[in-house]
Formats: structure tokens, C-alpha cells, sequence
């Protein structure tokens, strides 16, 4: 479950665990064990986690259960008094998940807060089409709504290294593109005493990946310095997502972000003036505690008029512990949906607009390893479309190719290879 990060680990945890003989399988009725790698930032992403659970022991009675990943982390002390949770397996320790499936505790989940060096894993599976590479975890801001800083510990940084040395690993198996991600990924290098930047000029210099992605970015955190750099690449994808959460400044002020409304629609116009068609996704909650209907008016209007290409929205929910639940002026549940609602329409608006300004374009796409259901291969550009090509040549799966976006039809975009 959850952000990109939870989904590199799972791989991991997968690919250990064929490593010490387990066999995966598809349907709970033939597992001797159910593992859920979790998330807990919103109170759905909880309850679908104890749903799966439950519903995997319905289906079971005897298959073992193991909860592991962020909600583990964050309720560990509660969670085995549930009787269809078997083990609970925190954050760091999800890795080594085998291991302590061989002891009779039930319970492993260290004070992650405790942590100070970023955990090495290295991914060997080469079944996808794009390689994603972790380097960095946990978070040293305290923004009021989030807990996860609590699920996931301090910021701590892959060394440059490690990350060159896995890199060139990606290459050698023939990846053509690499996806860094992390909690915090404009964070990386902080507790090196470096930046972000510095490691993209090392990835330049010492690799010859062809392309690489960025996972989700502060504002502050792009700075012109970056942006320059960025811009006279080669191998970087113009896709950038923000971390936004509002487009008001009386929100982003109790949401302890530090950055204004204007200083980012400016910068989001920086950004579509010095790449060509750049995608630009965002993320947005909706009814934080003390959201009025004028706040909430004003975050619309910005984000009507913003450069935006995608907004990925959704109504706040409050986590224990943290400085928003403990707020008085809550907003009722039914308000925060229809506000979600409202910008889920801005948002669909937006990237119909971005994906018929790439019609007629030609752009450069990866092919992914599977087609559609008609056989037609699918490609992913730099500016992050998948597009379903004219062709069916399997052999070209996980290669660079030049095609042109010709129409966008029922939600699917289409092109002919060149």
C-alpha cells in the first residue's frame, strides 16, 4: 500500500524472500503467509490495512498474517491485540522479514526516531521497465496534518556511492531510466552536509543511465540554481511533482509549511517557460482543520489559474499525535469530500489541457514491458504520458523510441513510432 517508497521495499521484501526458498503465490487460499506492507496517512489507508487482514484469515483460518510498513510502525503496541495480526514488523525491520518469522516474538519494531544512517538496500528484480531507486527516509519537517515523520524516523540519506554504484547496476541490466524516491527526497545529503544538486551532478558525471525521474519535491526546495542545472540535462525527465497541500496561505501557514501561494505559482511558471511541456503534479488536502469556505474559495481560484498539469487531492484526516487532530475547528467529513470533489474536476480539466497541448508533438517514450489487452505496445515520455503506440513488436519492449502523439481518445493517448 502507499507512496513509492512502500512499493520499492515491498519489491525488496519479495525479492528476499525467494532468496530463502519462499515461493509467491496469487491467491491467499494456496499462501502459508500474508504479508501487508502498509500505509498510514490517512485513516482509509488504515482501515483498508485491518480489512485485507481480516478478510485474508476469512479466507485462511490458518495462513499466518504479518502487518508491517508505516501503520505497523505507528501502532505497534495495539495492533496484536487484533486476532487476525499474527506479526507486527516495523519499518526498519521489514526487510529482513524472514528472520523473524523464525522467532516467537511477535512484535519487532524498534524506536525509529532512534535511527541516525539510512538502511542499504539494494534491488536486484529486473521484471519492470523502469528501475526505482531509494535514497533517502524519513523527514525532519512537523508539518501539522502529517504523521508519518513519526512512522518513518529522521532524515537519513543513501551515500553517493551507493547510489552511483546501483545506478551503473540498473544500466549494465539494460534500464534506460531510474525513479529516485524517498519520504524526503529534496532532503537528501542534509546529514552529509550536501544538497540534492550535488548528487544530480554526480549522477551526470559518473553514469550513463539515459534517463532519470524525481520523486516528490518541497517547493523550497527547487531552487534556481536546481532548475538551471535540470534544464541542461539530458538525461532528466521534465516531470516534477510539488508538495503543495494548499493554495492558501492562511492553510499553509497551520499546516506549518513554510512558502506562499505566490512563490510557487511563480515558480510553477518558471518551471513550463524553461522546459518544454514539463508535467507538473501536485498534491492538495482539503479541509485542514480551520479551512473556511473563503480559504477553501481562495486555494480553487489559485489552482484554476495555476500551470498545474495533474492535482492528486484528498480530505484531510486527522492522525493522533499530531498538531492538526488536536484542533477544534474540524471540518465536517461531508464538506472536506465535496471540496475534494471540486478540485478532482480542476485537476481532470488541467491534464486534458496538458495532454492535447502534446497532441501533434514528438516526443521520446520507454517502452513497457506489457501491452494493452489488444497487443499494442505502451511507452512512458519524459514528460511523463503513457502512450499507446501503432506498433506490436514485442522485441522493442525497454527500449528508447521517437513517436508522435497523434490523438487522445476516452482517457487513452495514442501515437505512431517514427
Amino acid at each position: 500500500m502507499g507512496c513509492k517508497a512502500n512499493q520499492f521495499e515491498s519489491s525488496i521484501i519479495i525479492e528476499n524472500l525467494k532468496k530463502n526458498g519462499i515461493i509467491q503465490v496469487n491467491r491467499i487460499k494456496e499462501a502459508d503467509i500474508y504479508i501487508l506492507n502498509s500505509c498510514t496517512v490517512t485513516h482509509k489507508s488504515d482501515n483498508e490495512a485491518l480489512y485485507l487482514l481480516r478478510n485474508a484469515k476469512h479466507q485462511k483460518e490458518n495462513i499466518i498474517t504479518v502487518l508491517t510498513g508505516c501503520l505497523a510502525q505507528i501502532e505497534k503496541d495495539n495492533l496484536l491485540k487484533n486476532d487476525f495480526i499474527d506479526y507486527v514488523i516495523g519499518n526498519d525491520e521489514k526487510l529482513h522479514i524472514f528472520e523473524f518469522l523464525t522467532l516467537n516474538e511477535k512484535c519487532h519494531a524498534k524506536d525509529i526516531m532512534s535511527l541516525e544512517t539510512f538502511t542499504k538496500a539494494e534491488l536486484e528484480d529486473t521484471s519492470k521497465t523502469r528501475a526505482s531507486l531509494k535514497i533517502q527516509d524519513g523527514c525532519d519537517n512537523r508539518c501539522s496534518y502529517c504523521i508519518i515523520p513519526f512512522a518513518r524516523g529522521k532524515s537519513r540519506s543513501a551515500d553517493t556511492d551507493f547510489i552511483i554504484k546501483q545506478i551503473n547496476e540498473f544500466e549494465q541490466k539494460g534500464f534506460k531510466e531510474v525513479i529516485f524516491t524517498g519520504i524526503h527526497i529534496g532532503l537528501w545529503g542534509r546529514d552529509f552536509g550536501l544538497t540534492l544538486l550535488d548528487l544530480l551532478k554526480e549522477v551526470e558525471k559518473n553514469t550513463n543511465i539515459k534517463r532519470y525521474r524525481l520523486g516528490s519535491l518541497n517547493p523550497l526546495e527547487i531552487t534556481d540554481e536546481l532548475l538551471e542545472f535540470l534544464q541542461k540535462s539530458e538525461k532528466f525527465c521534465p516531470h516534477f511533482h510539488l508538495s503543495l497541500q494548499s493554495a492558501c496561505n492562511k492553510t499553509l501557514k497551520s499546516m506549518n509549511r513554510f512558502y506562499k501561494v505566490e512563490d510557487y505559482l511563480a515558480q510553477i511558471n518558471k518551471i513550463n517557460k524553461m522546459f518544454d511541456l514539463p508535467f507538473l503534479g501536485s498534491d492538495i488536502i482539503t479541509g485542514f482543520a480551520g479551512e473556511t469556505d473563503e480559504d477553501f474559495e481562495i486555494t480553487r481560484q489559485n489552482l484554476e489559474k495555476s500551470g498545474l498539469s495533474q492535482i492528486h487531492t484528498f480530505p484531510y484526516s486527522k492522525r493522533a499525535g499530531t498538531i492538526g487532530a488536536a484542533a477544534q475547528n474540524q471540518i465536517d467529513t461531508q464538506i472536506k469530500e465535496q471540496r475534494a470533489s471540486i478540485i478532482k474536476a480542476i485537476s481532470k480539466k488541467k491534464l486534458d489541457e496538458f495532454i492535447n497541448k502534446n497532441i501533434g508533438t514528438i516526443r521520446e517514450i520507454l517502452i513497457e514491458k506489457h501491452p494493452d489487452k489488444q497487443g499494442f505496445l505502451k511507452g512512458v515520455t519524459r514528460n511523463y504520458l503513457t502512450v499507446t503506440t501503432n506498433s506490436k513488436d514485442i522485441s522493442l519492449t525497454k527500449s528508447l523510441q521517437k513517436i508522435k502523439i497523434t490523438r487522445y481518445e476516452n482517457g487513452k493517448i495514442y501515437g505512431e513510432l517514427i
